[in-house]
């Protein structure tokens, strides 16, 4: 196939739109070339890609698929129309830090009030799964991404330095049946439904942990938002791990208890990944030692992770 980066972008804004006028307007260019350029990728790619309908523009399977790309080809333009424009104005460039959505609701907001009694540059903070950040990160969409280190592939082209480790406890509503029983299986556990704070393609401690397990696997919600993971395992029967300094909160207003449960496989390693070759300035390392800092200093207060199962005890 030799398929046209262009008409790509054009595909991306078709779809967005769901309209051919409006996507041409968008692009500005006619709408009759518009459709000229979508019927000559279909005949490129030898697929079928657009439906055209009464509701307007629709995706075949095939144009789902080729949309995925066209996306991603699109940002990478404007990201380098970006870093090309920060280079010729020669101005301070923003920050882009990336993050497990577990780190960001207490070490990433903390570390960022630090941080900013000295620093005024411009900052970006994304949270997302960590196999979509360590993609961006390649993609250059990030200066850096905190994220762990265990049961994770590393990939080609970035490096890793550990920053603290933490801890991930069994969370449940203080409701839940499982706090009747004063000695805790994995067996026990996966009977329940649990939901997981990230991306289905990412490698977590659990899907880790369910292959050793000599039975059926438990049913896994993904959920992309702390917040509403949260909310559902307070509301439901649902299990979740998170770290023990992202529930002190919920636990101290007996919204969430962690279950009377250890395993050593719990405990993970909090990195800060970059590309090969990249070298930080002085923002960015001060940046990374407040991290590190705010979560050395959570995660070595070993004495509050009782208090975690005691305050609703």
């Amino acid at each position: 196939m030799e398929i046209d980066p262009k008409k790509l972008i054009y595909f991306a804004a078709v779809i967005e739109t769901g309209s051919l006028n409006r996507a041409a307007r968008l692009l500005g260019v006619s709408q009759p070339a518009l459709s000229t350029s979508m019927d000559r990728l279909e005949a490129e790619v030898g697929l079928k890609l657009l439906e055209r309908g009464p509701k307007g523009i629709m995706t075949t399977k095939n144009g789902d698929v080729l949309y995925c790309h066209a996306r991603l080809i699109r940002e990478g333009v404007q990201q380098a129309e970006r870093d090309l424009l920060n280079a010729l104005n020669s101005g301070p460039e923003s920050i882009r830090l990336g993050s497990l959505p577990s780190l960001s609701s207490k070490i990433v907001p903390l570390a960022l009030s630090r941080w900013r009694e000295k620093h005024h540059e411009g900052l970006e903070v994304v949270e997302n799964a960590q196999f979509d950040l360590l993609t961006g990160l390649l993609r250059r969409d990030f200066d850096f991404v905190i994220g762990f280190t265990k049961v994770f592939d590393m990939l080609d082209g970035l490096r890793q330095r550990v920053l603290f480790r933490d801890t991930l406890r069994v969370m449940a509503s203080p409701s839940h049946p499982l706090r009747q029983l004063e000695t805790l299986t994995w067996a026990d556990l996966i009977k329940f439904p649990w939901i997981s704070p990230t991306s289905s393609r990412t490698h977590t401690v659990l899907e880790h942990i369910i292959p050793t397990l000599d039975a059926p696997p438990p049913q896994i919600t993904v959920c992309g938002s702390v917040s509403l993971l949260k909310s559902l395992v307070a509301e439901t029967d649902h299990l979740a791990l998170l770290p023990a300094h992202a529930v002190r909160e919920e636990v101290a207003e007996n919204r969430l208890c962690a279950l009377s449960f250890e395993d050593p496989r719990l405990s993970r390693d909090i990195a800060v990944f970059f590309r090969e070759g990249y070298v930080m300035d002085q923002p960015r390392r001060d940046l990374v030692t407040c991290v590190t800092e705010v979560g050395i200093e959570l995660c070595r207060d070993r004495e509050a992770e009782p208090e975690l199962v005691a305050a609703v005890g």
